[in-house]
């Protein structure tokens, strides 16, 4: 997940949103770019967190090194389940600093390039650190119950449950890190519809970190929102940016 893919969103992409008591909840983990990528085997040194939430119940994640699915596991009990993926740090070198530059510029940070200038580095070679920070929302059952933080150090977090709640106005999501709301920053939400039509569509938070989603029957949903800060190097080959990335996914129902 290195390398070229590093600017690409990661999800948690599950075979069904909607499973049956005492079904496994089965789903891929993706790196790719408008919704769409290949999937990743169960690879236990490639992530820090894999875990199933439904209200006060956790499970381990667990699974045979190279299994695909990544995740094949029986939901804790009947209800919302929150799947929660947390990977391992990667490094990023890019290619060059257009390549830079498209990234900042797309997740709304374009502050940066100024910002490195500042610094004292130079264009030449722009590093970075990344981690991702991914959560998707299934139903098990009639699909009851609330998301929740989870305390990852950046999260997405649904304030509504999109498989039982009416939601005329759109589904309330908060934006968190370090477990405070993250004001005035970008979220962007792609949408698959029924047909495969794709819509991406980017909103702000608001002073409580809070983003309404418009959302339609039958459409799947990834929210994702980015946080780029700097970090200091301790040798020159050390990155200078970290880039956290909180994901989201779910189904809302036909």
């Amino acid at each position: 997940m290195a390398g070229p893919l590093g600017a690409h969103e990661f999800w948690i992409s599950p075979e069904d949103y909607t499973v049956d008591p005492g079904e496994k909840i089965k789903a891929e983990l993706r790196v790719g770019q408008d919704f769409k990528g290949p999937g990743y085997a169960y690879i236990p040194e490639n992530f820090k967190r894999f875990e199933l939430w439904a209200g006060d119940e956790q499970v381990a994640v667990e699974g045979l090194i190279g299994d695909r699915p990544a995740l094949a596991t029986a939901a804790p009990q009947d209800g919302l389940v929150t799947v929660v993926h947390q990977t391992r740090d990667y490094l990023l070198t890019y290619k060059d600093w257009e390549t830079f530059g498209l990234f900042v510029t797309h997740k709304d940070v374009a502050w940066a390039l100024d910002r490195h200038i500042e610094r004292g580095f130079t264009k030449d070679v722009v590093k970075e650190r990344y981690s991702r920070y991914a959560k998707s929302l299934v139903a098990v059952g009639d699909g009851a119950g609330a998301d929740q933080e989870v305390g990852l150090l950046t999260e997405i977090v649904a304030l509504a449950n999109p498989y039982t709640d009416d939601l005329p106005d759109g589904l309330p999501v908060r934006v968190l890190l370090d477990g405070e709301p993250r004001a005035d920053v970008q979220v962007e939400v792609y949408a698959r519809a029924p047909d495969d039509t794709l819509t991406i569509t980017k909103y702000r938070t608001d002073a409580e970190g809070v983003a309404i989603v418009e959302v339609s029957p039958g459409t799947e949903y990834l929210v994702d929102s980015v946080v780029l800060q700097e970090i200091e190097p301790e040798a020159g080959s050390d990155p200078v940016w970290e880039s956290l990335w909180a994901s989201l996914t779910f189904r809302m129902p036909d």
